[in-house]
């Protein structure tokens, strides 16, 4: 069997390398990996590769940037000729960015089997482009491979039936679990000079979040509030970066003392300075999942998640983006420690072994029936 594995963008590369290196493990998968280079900067790419052991990409398509719609068809335009000539039994895409959708898109068209992992997450919020992607992605698979209970309901729901659905648990995991360890013996907190349990760790990329002057001028001033309780930390996003000064706040940052910008971070020392943190406040979808299996009290900076086991496994709460909420949910989470979480259903390192097991079993010459 021959299965092309698609990534793009950085919360792709976690979700790979654990199926990647599951799947190079079995001599009857040949395993092709593509990268769209939807991120294509060492901070935001190729950092990832190195620290999680994915093997260099087999075809870097070197994509880049543009809007939503110029970047979807420039991946397809890209992918179509790809597929053709490796003519694949599989295609399998991961998450919800753009690479995933257009990798579904050319699959489809062309009739080439689709496994969708982490299917079926919706936050029932059409304005997010990751809404979007997720939704047509799901209604195209082949193959839905699902992370909790309440994804498999969404996707009957939408009309799939179950002997598409497969539960397997969460391949992020899988990631943060064999990584942990190591993430955590790099002592994160002390060379930022801050000290385990008593730091705040921010991270803002929505497009819905930062590119509303309005919007980023309320949650920095939520921030600002919390960086006089608390030390704060905040990786910026390169979007969030050119918003705060193209918005005019770039001065208001730097007025906040106790409150240290810097770039990026690569995987590990993300996961060591998270690990250590007394709460994260986010608009990320994945560290809503890091968190949980963390036991880190969890600010989701939004009205809705499409990850709701991560708030009925006690780590996580969305408190929306008016700033007297989140001040008072954070001060609340500084002062008041979790003392009952439990770790979600089949989130235990071994997911990919599980998604490898049923891919294996799979009949990938298989006529479509429900396109």
């Amino acid at each position: 069997m021959k299965v092309v594995c698609v990534v793009g963008a950085r919360p792709n590369f976690m979700k790979i390398a654990p199926i990647v290196a599951e799947l190079r493990g079995f001599q009857d998968i040949e395993t092709i990996l593509v990268h769209t280079g939807q991120h294509y900067d060492n901070a935001m790419s190729e950092i990832f590769f190195q620290e999680l052991d994915i093997q260099k990409p087999d075809f870097n398509l070197g994509v880049g940037s543009g809007t939503h719609t110029e970047q979807t068809a420039q991946v397809m335009l890209a992918l179509e000729p790809l597929f053709v000539n490796l003519c694949p039994d599989l295609i399998l895409v991961v998450g919800d960015v753009n690479s995933t959708l257009a990798a579904a898109l050319v699959a489809t068209k062309l009739r080439i089997p689709l496994a969708h992992i982490e299917a079926g997450l919706r936050s029932y919020d059409r304005e997010m482009p990751e809404e979007v992607n997720r939704v047509l992605t799901d209604a195209m698979a082949d193959y839905l491979f699902t992370t909790e209970p309440e994804a498999a309901q969404n996707l009957r729901r939408e009309g799939i039936n179950d002997d598409r659905i497969f539960f397997v648990g969460n391949v992020m995991i899988d990631t943060l679990v064999r990584h942990r360890k190591q993430a955590e013996s790099l002592n994160m907190p002390a060379r930022f000079n801050l000290t385990t349990d008593n730091y705040a760790l921010v991270t803002l990329h929505r497009p819905s979040n930062v590119d509303s002057p309005t919007m980023l001028h309320g949650l920095l001033a939520a921030i600002n509030t919390i960086q006089l309780r608390i030390p704060v930390l905040f990786p910026v996003h390169p979007r969030t970066r050119r918003r705060i000064a193209e918005a005019g706040l770039q001065q208001t940052v730097d007025a906040m003392a106790n409150l240290r910008l810097v770039d990026p971070l690569g995987y590990l020392d993300f996961l060591g300075i998270m690990a250590g943190a007394r709460l994260v406040l986010t608009d990320s979808g994945g560290i809503q999942e890091e968190t949980t299996i963390l036991g880190v009290p969890c600010l989701t900076l939004r009205e809705n998640t499409e990850r709701p086991v991560t708030v009925t496994a006690g780590t996580n709460q969305i408190v929306g983006t008016n700033p007297e909420r989140i001040v008072a949910a954070a001060m609340q989470a500084i002062e008041t420690r979790i003392h009952e979480f439990r770790q979600p259903e089949l989130w235990d390192g071994h997911a990919a072994e599980r998604i490898v097991a049923i891919i294996r079993t799979l009949n990938p010459k298989r006529v479509r029936t429900h396109i």
